[in-house]
Formats: structure tokens, sequence, C-alpha cells
């Protein structure tokens, strides 16, 4: 069963999750349990807006790009100010994060969080904890566009 089917796409909203499953295909097979199901789907985020309430923009034109980073931030390490082009949203895989923007808006990350970016505003991260943070960040632009810009 191809699970691409089930989920509509539209050329100008990509679905972050389909990178996860592009390429993916189902087999069907014996479940040992009467209650488990084959397939599970959990939404882990889903918004128009990110972490600080401001609204998200509208696709630039142009050809799409996604790309998918796992980033590993040891204890201690204060990232520069940055801001981010384009849209994108994580899953912090371990540790804890606490996310700061420059107007001072606080967003404290723990294992198992989502996050939903700030997009052209100034912010940085930092690991208050004593474990590696590791996210895995999924980024929606336009062919050419960095990432991140660091601060000046």
């Amino acid at each position: 069963m191809d699970l691409l089917r089930f989920f509509p796409l539209s050329q100008t909203a990509p679905m972050l999750f389909l990178v996860a499953l592009a390429g993916c295909s189902v087999k069907q097979s014996t479940v040992s349990s009467e209650s488990a199901q084959p397939i599970q789907v959990e939404t882990l985020a889903k918004s128009t807006s990110s972490w600080d309430g401001r609204p998200l923009p509208s696709y630039p034109q142009g050809q799409a790009e996604i790309t998918v980073l796992k980033i590993t931030i040891q204890p201690g390490v204060t990232l520069n100010w940055h801001k981010h082009p384009v849209m994108n949203a994580g899953v912090l895989l371990s540790g804890q994060l606490r996310v700061e923007s420059i107007s001072g808006e606080v967003l404290q990350l723990r294992k198992g969080d989502t996050i939903i970016e700030l997009v052209d505003k100034w912010h940085h991260g930092i690991n208050d904890g004593l474990e590696p943070a590791e996210v895995i960040v999924f980024y929606a632009g336009q062919e050419g566009t960095p990432l991140s810009v660091e601060r000046p």
C-alpha cells in the first residue's frame, strides 16, 4: 500500500512530514496484537504561526527546496544570534534547549517537544542542560535561499 496516496498534496503548500515518508511503502503483514494498528499517524505540530504567535509568511515563487538537518548542540553552548529566511520546524530528540528572541520571548524545549521556528526574526538557542541537545529540523524554502543568516 502506498502511504502517499492518503495525503493530498498541493504544489503551493508542501507538507514537511512527507520528507520522512518519501519512498516508504507498507506490506501487509500479520499483527500480533488485535488492538495494534499496522500504521499509526500522530500529528506532532501543525500551525499557521511560529512559536511567538507571528503568522508564517506565504511561500515564495520559484523552485521549492526541502532540507532536513540533525543538529547537535553540546551542553553549555549558546548559538550565535541568527534568523531564518525560510520556514522550518523541528523536534527535539534529546536534551533540552532554550530559544530566545531578540525581543525577549523565551521558549523552553525538552525531549520530545516540537518547535515551529521564527522566520526573519533574530533569535538564538542555548543548551542549558547537562547533555547534548539533538534536534531534527525540516526547512521548507526556495532553492538558493540560505537556511540561516547570522547577525552581523
